[in-house]
């Protein structure tokens, strides 16, 4: 093959190469990551401790006890007046929950639960909405009210209370997306290193190949790093609720952490080779550049014997 065209096919394939690689890391991030109920378990944990989750999580429990279990109280107050009055404890109950080793375990229980339920419907084709159950909360929550003294805690009924996590309108595009990203999540990483390698393996100067691959690789890190942080204002502008921007914050950096982990890796590593290829090439030059000890032509005179 002339070597004009080995470089041309080669350069296709590692261009090809390098394109593939941001998708697949994508892919292979929601397919392993985020489907995988343990890792993501474990990505959210952290979060039960932070403020800003902590607020929007006692806002919107404490608003959503007050809707169901304020005007079951006493039919003989206003919804207005009952509200009124046990707004501040059940809000002031909520934010202490939310402070307490039980909120913890239950945020790790709900998040697990909430994860199984939403692979459970984008697996069984059910079109039907993806709800948490609040009673626990509430239970958790008269508790506190009652151990606190507060007038008419003993009445809150504890019923469950289904909050739609995930509409069922929704199910069948997020089914669909899920399916290809399943796909791709293994497939797309492999075609990529296939293709670098058959890139290189076809070049005609190898080191370059090499160098060139490892500087795309680069690119495509940095390209990933910076959808990741495009994605990341695009949701937050997105919320309605300006006030619950800091924990949607905090829970897609929460989310995407080992995204972010493997753009930084596959930068440093891509650098880390195609400078490790520049100093070879360096070093080859400066040895052919050397010059080499030649043995002197002239015999030397040699003495006679007596």
């Amino acid at each position: 093959m002339p070597t004009r065209l080995r470089n041309a096919l080669s350069a296709a394939l590692i261009a090809l190469s390098c394109l593939l690689v941001p998708f697949g890391a994508l892919a292979a991030w929601v397919t392993y990551g985020l489907a995988d109920t343990g890792r993501y378990v474990t990505a959210m944990a952290p979060l039960a401790a932070d403020p800003a989750v902590q607020g929007a999580v006692a806002d919107t429990v404490g608003a959503g006890i007050l809707h169901e279990v304020a005007p079951r109280l006493d039919p003989g107050l206003g919804t207005r007046d009952e509200q009124g009055t046990l707004r501040p404890f059940v809000y002031d109950a909520v934010r202490s929950f939310t402070r307490s080793e039980a909120f913890h375990t239950a945020w790790d229980a709900s998040n697990r639960a909430i994860h199984d339920a939403v692979l459970s419907a984008l697996h069984d084709g059910r079109d039907r909405p993806v709800t948490v159950d609040l009673a626990p909360v509430t239970a958790q929550v008269k508790r506190h009210l009652a151990d606190d003294h507060v007038p008419l805690a003993h009445r809150i009924p504890v019923e469950h209370t289904e909050v739609a996590v995930l509409p069922a309108h929704e199910l069948d595009r997020l089914r669909k997306g899920y399916d290809v990203l399943e796909v791709a999540g293994f497939w797309l990483p492999v075609s990529a290193a296939v293709l670098a390698a058959t890139g290189i393996a076809v070049a005609a100067c190898r080191r370059r190949a090499v160098t060139a691959t490892a500087l795309g690789t680069a690119l495509g890190g940095a390209f990933l790093l910076l959808a990741v942080a495009i994605g990341r204002q695009l949701t937050l502008a997105d919320l309605t609720e300006a006030a619950h921007r800091p924990a949607a914050g905090a829970v897609y950096d929460a989310l995407t952490a080992t995204l972010r982990t493997v753009s930084w890796l596959l930068i440093v590593l891509g650098l880390a080779v195609a400078l490790l290829c520049r100093l070879t090439q360096l070093l080859a030059q400066h040895r052919q550049a050397s010059p080499t000890p030649t043995a002197d032509p002239t015999p030397k005179p040699t003495r006679a014997r007596a």
